[in-house]
């Protein structure tokens, strides 16, 4: 299959690109940065800008993964019209070339934040949101950018499947995820500081699991529907930080800050639909992939001890 990832450069795209490599697909890198391995091909793209883009995708493409986004909260809490442009217009300019390109289908990265709007504890692909109950920039930008893909199936006949991620960490995370920043701070020697309680809790997932649930959905009864791609178990704030100190050692502070605004409490969300349809579950841990993640930044740093 001739696929394109948009974003291909990054955390969990880069991830994703190694595995549709392995499962022998024709793999392009949409992305401004250059990719992760030389053997692949790549393209620099402009999502904002809509003839660049549309330019950029007419190469016969089958589907387009789109993960490009402003995917900090805390960026998008601070730029929240740059988040606007880039999570809805970044979106829509992508589907309106895969309409020009007559490309068959869009698989977007989507966020189990969105479930902060949902009225109840226990969640689905099949949950009902009131717009009430947003709380951030970052979660409704990401749910207007699943409505567009809606509107343009029902309008355009463009295909999709939208995956909502749990929290990912692994090798190659960016320094802005809750992981990242605990394990540099902890080998800088600085505290570990959480906002609130450390009560809020995320089903962290494994870049690796991650990004074998975007392969698996591919399969074509995934067209034009959700799915929760979410780690193993709940996972406190505090549950990190202390994780961390464990595996790292020494003397580790976790000291304790006020709580973000908007921050996601966490919900149980349900992954049964990716298990049952795309034959897909997260198989590491949270402990094993941290540890995974810190040998990873060890040998990265040159770190050979505490």
């Amino acid at each position: 299959m001739r696929v394109g990832v948009i974003g291909g450069s990054g955390f969990i795209g880069s991830h994703i690109v190694d595995k549709l490599i392995e499962k022998g697909h024709d793999v392009t890198v949409f992305d401004i940065m250059k990719p992760q391995r030389p053997d692949v091909n790549h393209i620099v793209i402009d999502i904002i800008d809509i003839s660049k883009t549309t330019i950029a995708l007419a190469g016969g493409y089958d589907v387009i993964y789109m993960l490009a986004a402003m995917a900090d909260v805390n960026d998008v809490f601070n730029n929240p019209i740059e988040a606007t442009e880039i999570n809805i217009m970044g979106v829509a300019n992508v589907l309106e070339a895969a309409r020009r390109n007559h490309i068959k289908r869009v698989i977007f990265s989507s966020t189990i934040w969105v479930y902060e709007m949902a009225g109840v504890e226990n969640v689905s692909e099949d949950t009902y949101f009131s717009p009430v109950n947003v709380k951030h920039v970052y979660t409704a930008s990401k749910l207007a950018a699943e409505m567009y893909l809606f509107a343009f199936q029902k309008l355009y006949g463009i295909n999709f499947t939208i995956l909502r991620y749990g929290i990912p960490y692994g090798p190659r995370a960016r320094g802005g995820t809750v992981a990242a920043i605990f394990v540099k701070k902890a080998f800088s020697k600085e505290p570990l500081t959480i906002n609130g309680d450390g009560l809020q809790y995320r089903n962290f997932i494994y870049v690796e699991d991650l990004a074998e649930g975007n392969v698996a959905a591919l399969n074509e009864i995934a067209i034009n529907k959700i799915y929760n791609i979410e780690g193993l178990r709940p996972i406190s704030v505090k549950e990190v930080a202390d994780t961390v100190k464990k595996i790292i050692g020494g003397d580790v502070k976790i000291v304790y800050t006020p709580a973000r605004p908007g921050d996601f409490s966490g919900k149980i969300v349900s992954r049964e639909r990716a298990k049952q349809e795309l034959g897909w579950e997260p198989k590491i841990d949270f402990e094993e992939g941290l540890k995974r993640y810190i040998k990873w930044y060890k040998e990265l740093n040159k770190i050979t001890e505490r």
